[in-house]
């Protein structure tokens, strides 16, 4: 395996791992309780975790489509979740969402950072990272 399959490999697991352990940290620790949205978000980025610790171990870079999908399907549910927080005739217009609020804000660091946005930023990088190796498992080919 090339080193810079293994290195996207490591950059996949390590940035779901973070985003896994922070959704975790919130809502065990600080005690925020995960709304509907957030729950949909999580089941697609945990997945990850396990799919790209094991194409690690393996030194399988084959994850990469099925990571790009989860990335995509995860990443969309977190671009309407943070429009439901960021956007008024978004919010005007929310579903009901189970207990707690889609709508809500637990954090807004610097004005716009929520929990959403984190999970997005999380997803993009997956993505992006899968394509490269997508396109690098092509050229090795």
């Amino acid at each position: 395996m090339h080193k810079r399959l293994e290195n996207g490999l490591v950059f996949i697991f390590t940035t779901s791992l973070i985003a896994t352990l922070g959704s975790l940290y919130f809502s065990t620790v600080r005690g925020f309780e995960p709304c509907t949205l957030c729950w949909y978000q999580r089941i697609f980025m945990y997945p990850i975790v396990l799919m790209s610790g094991v194409a690690l171990f393996q030194k399988n870079a084959k994850i990469a489509l099925t990571a790009a999908v989860f990335s995509i399907v995860g990443g969309s549910i977190s671009i309407y979740h943070y429009g439901l927080q960021k956007l008024r005739f978004l919010q005007d217009s929310a579903p009901a969402c189970g207990d707690v609020s889609c709508t809500g804000q637990y954090v807004n660091y610097l004005g716009f950072i929520t929990i959403p946005f984190m999970a997005l930023t999380a997803f993009v990088l997956i993505l992006i990272t899968s394509l490269f190796l997508l396109k690098w498992q092509k050229e090795s080919n």
